[in-house]
């Protein structure tokens, strides 16, 4: 019986490998996907409403003939789920492509009149609402996202944190949205004048702002399903009488898979590119290499994903012109991750991992965009730094389950030395 402890070794009845450098790799397993019965322990650790670090739990994942069973939360995912070409049906439709260029003609509530900020919630809570929508379709299983509706303390604004979990298709997600408002603390406000010189602090050294955004992150069940990362927002500076004393735009999307799909890749940066070109020829290839910089993971030498576009602290254009931009990306969130999703399920031309490999692999990517968004983010560590800041929408964006294993590395010529490979090295999709 092949079995993982708590400290990660690997220990099988199974031939089993270990690197001459003294990592360890995954066990050669002969069983395939329709017929093995070994039982898995991984070492998973389980976010729920707190940060969970090191001193975590640690659960377990079983794997049997029929189901796999996550005993921490007494959940059980048919395996006959992940056979190919068994299409969940709500995945089976194809999302809409708006035209380029039509923000006002999408929202109708929209008025080129209005303040930026006041256009900015209300583009933002649309796409809350579609993609809400959108994700619930491609689940298929009737399941509706939790709504939290929440307010910051002393009227400082609030927002509306909606999370999906333990769907068909979708182990766990969250949509956003937020606008809060108030005073940055003097050493936040030192820090975001190093990237604002412009900024006049006043001498109480508390800077007034307001900030707006719809943040999003998808992870779904399967092990072939890339996890997505969605961003938008608008940040104001104020002086102390109430006039805006600067502005910017920032955001972007990316996509992180557990095992590398060219096509996936493709896709998903065609419809980026589309975008950033109609808008301004020179934005997909500084956005998708801020990206790449971005999203790298340093101290382990390899990226989170296979990135998308990053921007951030953009006003060198009329703020009407980057607000269009905005809408246009967030239009090509659902046609852009989806086609991914369904993908997954489909028969593919090669060699693919068994439920059991993929889940296993699945637990250590996702440790490593556990360890980007709490180690590396910044848009996290401001969050968690502002007074008043809600620690539960800030940290949905972690998966459910995660996992760690001592020094391991994949064997070269697999699918997984080959997705680590490409998330070392960028490269240029489309």
């Amino acid at each position: 019986m092949f079995r993982r402890n708590a400290r990660g070794w690997a220990h099988s009845l199974f031939a089993s490998k270990r690197t001459q450098k003294g990592g360890s790799s995954r066990p050669t397993r002969s069983f395939t996907s329709k017929s093995y019965t070994p039982q898995v322990s991984a070492p998973v650790i389980s976010f729920g409403t707190a940060m969970a670090t090191t001193a975590a739990a640690l659960v377990g994942f079983s794997f049997s003939k029929d189901t796999i069973k996550n005993e921490h939360i007494s959940e059980e995912v048919v395996v006959s789920e992940f056979v190919p070409g068994n299409v969940p049906k709500g995945l089976q439709a194809e999302a809409p492509l708006r035209s380029l260029g039509s923000v006002y003609a999408s929202v109708p509530e929209l008025s080129p009149e209005m303040p930026m900020r006041e256009k900015m919630e209300i583009l933002l809570k649309f796409y809350q609402k579609e993609i809400i929508a959108g994700i619930e379709q491609a689940d298929s299983s009737g399941k509706k996202f939790l709504v939290d509706e929440w307010t910051r303390g002393s009227g400082g604004g609030g927002g509306i944190t909606r999370v999906f979990q333990d769907g068909i298709v979708f182990e766990k997600g969250g949509v956003n949205f937020s606008a809060i408002h108030g005073k940055l603390p003097p050493a936040a406000a030192l820090r975001m004048r190093a990237n604002h010189k412009e900024l006049v602090i006043p001498e109480s050294g508390e800077l007034p702002f307001y900030a707006c955004g719809l943040s999003l992150v998808i992870h779904p069940r399967h092990y072939l399903a890339p996890s997505v990362h969605l961003n938008y927002r608008y940040f104001e500076t104020r002086k102390e009488d109430g006039s805006v004393q600067s502005w910017w735009f920032g955001g972007g999307q990316d996509l992180s898979p557990m095992y590398f799909d060219e096509h996936d890749a493709i896709h998903f940066h065609r419809l980026l590119k589309d975008v950033c070109d109609y808008h301004d020829p020179t934005y997909y290839s500084r956005f998708k290499k801020w990206a790449d910089e971005y999203f790298f993971i340093k101290f382990r030498g390899e990226a989170r994903g296979i990135g998308g576009i990053f921007f951030d602290d953009l006003n060198d254009k009329d703020p009407e012109l980057i607000f269009k931009f905005v809408g246009d990306g967030l239009s090509r969130f659902l046609p852009s991750y989806l086609p991914a999703v369904r993908r997954s399920y489909e028969v593919k031309n090669r060699p693919m991992p068994t439920p059991e490999e993929g889940k296993f692999w699945q637990g250590l990517r996702r440790g490593r965009y556990v360890e980007f968004n709490l180690a590396v983010d910044r848009g996290t560590q401001f969050g968690l730094q502002t007074p008043g800041s809600r620690v539960e929408s800030i940290l949905m964006t972690l998966p459910k389950t995660a996992s760690w294993e001592y020094n391991y590395h994949p064997e070269p010529g697999t699918l997984e030395a080959e997705t680590v490979e490409v998330l070392k090295n960028a490269r240029d999709y489309v």
